[in-house]
């Protein structure tokens, strides 16, 4: 993710500034030297629940009180994405841009959304924090509300249960309708292979599903394919360099994706696989 920002940041149409890891580890990494990082304490041994993406809007809420940032605005993204070409500010003061998820549905769970939002299901947006980018005063007030939240509906059996992995993403589209803030949907803001095909005019490649393929380039999702790519074969460490490409029927969305990560790797100094 870093190496593209670097690639994209100073060309023409980009209006990106600079660029923070931020690391809920407690303890530096040793990427420290290479990438600019804040380091955020964790919270509270156990109170997760196993469910990491817990620590995040925490992170956030220190970042944003201890941290100096220069900017107006927050582009919030995640490693696995890859942005493909120069990004502009696509907010406004008053109007984040984020990316709609099909899979965040407010108005089917409306019993469990009613705990936390007593306004219309319909103010809040189908929305994670990432990708988006907001003004960092609107941030500053939604942080610490996405904070709680995630906490209290991670406590609530039901409303865990009903949100599973995407409990966060759900915390931060209610913590905004709670501070009245409405986001503009930007379908543009990525795409996600294998299910998106081609890349069009998007500005980001969100790696986050496997793509399994037989070699004469048939998907073959949930089964692991002659050919694959998939994120989780790569948790203990670093991909090796030159992967393998794609068979030549597997659309260019996963093509351009494997090429992307290539280029990286092949041009960052000393990488080193699995570690």
């Amino acid at each position: 993710m870093y190496y593209w920002f670097k690639k994209f940041k100073d060309q023409p149409g980009s209006e990106m500034g600079g660029f923070t890891r931020i690391l809920h580890s407690a303890a530096p990494d040793d990427l420290m030297d290479e990438i600019p990082t804040f380091v955020a304490d964790p919270l509270p041994s156990g109170l997760d629940k196993g469910y990491i993406v817990l620590h995040r809007p925490w992170a956030f809420v220190q970042w944003l009180r201890n941290a100096t940032i220069e900017e107006d605005y927050i582009f919030m993204a995640e490693p696995d994405h890859l942005i493909t070409k120069p990004l502009p500010n696509l907010a406004s003061r008053l109007r984040p841009a984020a990316f709609p998820f099909f899979y965040i549905t407010p108005e089917k769970y409306k019993r469990e959304v009613g705990k936390f939002f007593k306004g219309p299901v319909q103010a809040i947006d189908p929305v994670g924090n990432s990708p988006a980018i907001i003004h960092k005063a609107q941030l500053l007030r939604i942080a610490p509300t996405w904070h709680n939240l995630s906490i209290q509906m991670k406590q609530d059996q039901e409303t865990d249960k009903a949100f599973g992995w995407v409990l966060e993403m759900y915390a931060y589209a209610i913590a905004s309708a709670v501070h009245g803030v409405k986001h503009t949907l930007r379908k543009d803001f990525m795409i996600q292979p294998p299910w998106d095909t081609s890349l069009g005019d998007k500005y980001i490649i969100h790696y986050t599903y496997g793509c399994d393929y037989t070699l004469e380039g048939v998907l073959t999702y949930g089964k692991v394919g002659e050919w694959r790519f998939d994120k989780r074969s790569f948790t203990a460490g670093a991909p090796p360099r030159n992967l393998t490409l794609p068979p030549a029927n597997v659309p260019g969305s996963v093509a351009m994706l494997v090429k992307m990560i290539n280029q990286a790797t092949a041009d960052i100094p000393n990488w080193k696989a699995g570690e």
